[in-house]
């Protein structure tokens, strides 16, 4: 039955939230069990306000409490629940169900390009290991002026105001094919994080940031693709904060 069907069938009375079954195929794997990975079938009760986080948590609390992946905030806020859906990198919490296609298995798996824990859950290690090594803190180099803030006018704020919606979840570095077949890569948040300095007007280590990333493994290997700013939860123009950090390394700053 269709969510167009659902809302509109009798049974439904006036005012209520109309309840169907989906049916969530999600890729287990266990590393204690010995076995490969593979997918595994529930038929799952939900509303149609509910979201991809809201079926995992029915299949966790009435199913399988075997079944295993990150959340916290559940608002889009912390992006600890970042996952691919239908083959598409996606936070859960805020992917409603009846955007997709119900009369379809909808698959659920780990982010690809990280190493798998166990179900949906990856190893962050490699990619925050990449974000820590652009330095993406503030590295003033004099005293401020008053000894209390640093000014900034609206229009020096604008210039990198799109890349401090990041919340690393991941979405974008692990939907770049580069970052796929090369472990090396810095992949595309690490770079929105040096970008989100580099072009602040009260750092001073952008030389610093621009050096590190002009590496074999840094913004040259971005191939333009555009799949993360496509899977960017939070609407940051991520391909367009890459290229504006190569052309700061041709023309400066």
């Amino acid at each position: 039955m269709s969510i167009a069907e659902a809302t509109s069938s009798p049974q439904v009375p006036s005012g209520e939230v109309p309840t169907f079954t989906a049916t969530i195929v999600v890729r287990r794997y266990d590393p204690e069990s010995g076995e490969e990975a593979h997918w595994q079938e529930f038929a799952v009760t939900v509303h149609a306000t509910d979201r991809i986080l809201d079926a995992l948590h029915s299949i966790k609390w009435e199913q399988d409490g075997s079944l295993t992946f990150r959340r916290s905030c559940a608002h889009g806020v912390c992006g600890s629940d970042a996952m691919r859906i239908n083959g598409r990198n996606r936070l859960a919490c805020k992917t409603l169900i009846k955007d997709l296609d119900i009369d379809k298995p909808i698959y659920v798996e780990p982010l690809k390009g990280l190493p798998v824990e166990k179900d949906l859950i990856v190893d962050m290690e490699p990619f925050f290991d990449a974000y820590r090594s652009v330095q993406p803190f503030l590295q003033p180099a004099s005293v401020p002026e008053n000894g209390r803030e640093r000014n900034q006018s609206v229009v020096q704020r604008a210039r990198f105001d799109d890349t401090t919606k990041c919340i690393l979840c991941a979405a974008c570095t692990t939907s770049c094919p580069v970052f796929w077949t090369d472990g090396q890569y810095f992949g595309p948040a690490a770079i929105v994080g040096a970008h989100r300095f580099i072009f602040d007007s009260r750092d001073d280590a952008g030389d610093v940031r621009l050096d590190i990333l002009n590496d074999k493994e840094g913004v040259w290997r971005c191939r333009t693709t555009f799949n993360c700013t496509e899977a960017c939860p939070r609407g940051i123009e991520v391909t367009k904060a890459i290229a504006e950090v190569k052309q700061a390394l041709v023309r400066g700053i």
